[in-house]
């Protein structure tokens, strides 16, 4: 169980506590909780409760990187209502989790890099205040984790998680999760390392790899790509197939005399 306290930043007094079912979910999975509040000392008119799914984005700008929060998913759980001083209130929730969220956990735990979570928001008198970001532990779908249970058994290492602001092609999320590795030695020679990204719906996902290739005779090192499509519920074993064609393709060397 997961037991927060918000305090109402403008004076209220209104004190919010959200206990969710699980801290642990999966994308396409849905998010269970309650979210409790009590009334200050006085009579107000509460706009809205909402539950916000928050995650932290590294931005480049120009020369520079920062982080910025970035909401991918808003939904309003109590309100409006009045609430009488001293009243105590229940909301309970469902949420669906959205099958673009980013992986934050693996194996239990959590993902080096990632800041993923929920906020409880309180819209009162035309003020809006927002709780601290509670971390939300989000686990691989099966055929996401095979795949990089995949790259660890070729000797893949990881290195770090991050989510970049921008929209790749398929995707409706306004950033990207990139889960960064050491080439294993089976691919060293070929790759400096390599970057996992997935988008996924109901039906299916799509697996993009980026590596650092080293350069060859008459070459400089450059960055390859490969992507390809698999359905979400599909064969594990095709899956990790595609996998390694998409890095024996990236790891052909062209342009060699």
């Amino acid at each position: 169980m997961v037991f927060r306290k918000l305090m109402a930043a403008f004076g209220a007094g209104v004190e919010v506590d959200t206990v969710l079912a699980t801290s642990t979910v999966r994308p396409g999975e849905t998010l269970s909780g309650q979210v409790n509040f009590v009334g200050g000392g006085s009579d107000y008119s509460v706009e809205g409760i909402f539950i916000d799914f928050t995650a932290v984005v590294e931005v480049e700008s120009g020369d520079s990187e920062y982080n910025a929060n970035y909401s991918f998913l808003r939904q309003q759980v109590a309100g409006p209502f009045h609430l009488t001083a001293g009243a105590r209130h229940s909301a309970p929730f469902q949420i669906p989790v959205p099958w673009e969220t980013p992986i934050s956990a693996i194996g239990g735990h959590p993902l080096r890099g990632m800041k993923l979570g929920v906020k409880t928001e309180l819209a009162l008198a035309g003020a809006l205040d927002k709780g601290d970001l509670d971390p939300l532990f989000v686990t691989p779908l099966p055929i996401q984790e095979h795949l990089i249970m995949a790259l660890d058994r070729q000797g893949f290492r990881f290195s770090k998680a991050d989510l970049e602001r921008g929209t790749l092609q398929g995707s409706r999320m306004p950033f990207f999760q990139e889960i960064e590795y050491y080439a294993g030695p089976q691919w060293s020679r070929h790759f400096n390392a390599l970057e996992l990204t997935f988008i996924t719906n109901p039906h299916s996902m799509d697996v993009i790899l980026e590596a650092d290739k080293r350069g060859g005779f008459m070459s400089s090192s450059h960055d390859t790509y490969n992507r390809f499509t698999v359905p979400l519920n599909g064969n594990l074993g095709a899956a990790e197939q595609a996998l390694n064609n998409g890095l024996h393709q990236m790891a052909q060397r062209r342009g060699w005399f």
